[in-house]
């Protein structure tokens, strides 16, 4: 069978960019140092991509959410670099984690138990200070299997820490007395946005996630994050349309006179939501509007400003994440982590 042909889709990863943003968070960090969240393949963007960015970068604590993210991440870092938030649910989870070596987060006291009983060993200590998400309840910290734990980092996590709110310091007071009940070796609190509140957030490692891949959750980080994400398209058919003519689904757009448009192979399907109608591509300087609704695989664009374009070329989707939530409405997390599989990274 022949070799398949070249994509029409592609995802740029600045990984110049990812190693830059652990460098800047690591230092806003002040006398802490920071992890990285690398859940979710690193938020859409591709464990195989940022992980390897982060590590020559120097950092050396990574949190993926699933065990089956696990083996991924494993092939660019030691085992016991990388903890798994979601904890050992069942005696398998417990297993699987001791042989690969990683330390699960333990969130409640039956999580504990099932640890302690598959022969223990180093962990990290999720503790809920408000969030009231996965996470041990104050009230469950002199639980004797809690106690029993040799708990390497104990940790919380801020719920609302992208806003200037009473909850914040609340979170950061709680923690402090957590810290106190538990004996532990480390100490970590602070998210993307809590490294912008200040060093009192910072303890001993921060564990950015959202930042690292061009999120800004804070306007205190806005000077130091750099954009890591470009998705790009092919044009796979260029045509002009007469003045009355409709495009797309339900015929929102109409030309009021003659106009040169491109047709894209992307769409909903591809994460680029039909909350994205309204915005445009670029081509250089040149901006070309999004007509129409977004359909599942096609988007068409107004090449006014570029009608020397043709089959085969290339335009891209402004991704600067903070002013594609506004433009599109979807949050900074959800524009990363619904891009699909069709894009060549």
């Amino acid at each position: 069978m022949t070799d398949l042909p070249p994509p029409t889709l592609r995802l740029r990863i600045e990984s110049t960019a990812i190693a830059g943003n652990w460098n800047a968070l690591d230092r806003l960090s002040g006398a802490a140092r920071a992890g990285a969240a690398v859940k979710a393949d690193c938020y859409g963007l591709g464990v195989d991509s940022c992980v390897p960015a982060l590590r020559d970068a120097g950092c050396r604590d990574y949190f993926v959410a699933h065990w089956s993210e696990v083996p991924a991440v494993l092939r660019h870092i030691p085992a016991r670099q990388l903890s798994v938030l979601h904890g050992p649910v069942t005696p398998e989870d417990a297993a699987y984690g001791r042989d690969a070596g990683v330390r699960p987060v333990i969130n409640n006291p039956h999580q504990a138990r099932i640890w302690l009983e598959s022969g223990g060993g180093a962990c990290d200590l999720m503790v809920d200070t408000g969030i009231n998400r996965l996470g041990v309840t104050p009230d469950q910290l002199s639980d004797p299997a809690i106690q029993a734990l040799d708990v390497h980092l104990l940790m919380s996590h801020l719920a609302s820490a992208d806003e200037n709110c009473p909850q914040n310091l609340q979170q950061l007071a709680d923690f402090g007395v957590a810290a106190a009940l538990i004996r532990h070796r480390e100490l970590s609190l602070a998210n993307s946005a809590g490294i912008g509140l200040g060093s009192e957030y910072g303890f001993d490692l921060t564990r950015p996630g959202i930042a690292l891949y061009g999120g800004v959750p804070r306007e205190e980080l806005a000077h130091a994050i750099r954009q890591v994400a470009y998705p790009q398209a092919a044009l796979i058919q260029v045509r002009d349309l007469p003045a009355g003519a409709s495009v797309g689904y339900n015929a929102t757009f109409t030309a009021a006179e003659p106009m040169r448009i491109g047709v894209v192979s992307l769409g909903y399907a591809d994460g680029i939501l039909r909350s994205w109608a309204g915005g445009c591509f670029t081509h250089g300087d040149s901006k070309l509007p999004i007509l129409g609704k977004v359909s599942m695989d096609m988007i068409v664009v107004g090449l006014g400003a570029a009608p020397m374009l043709r089959e085969g070329d290339w335009v891209e989707l402004p991704y600067h994440l903070p002013d594609a939530a506004q433009q599109s409405g979807l949050s900074q997390y959800e524009l990363l982590t619904v891009l699909g599989h069709r894009f060549a990274r």
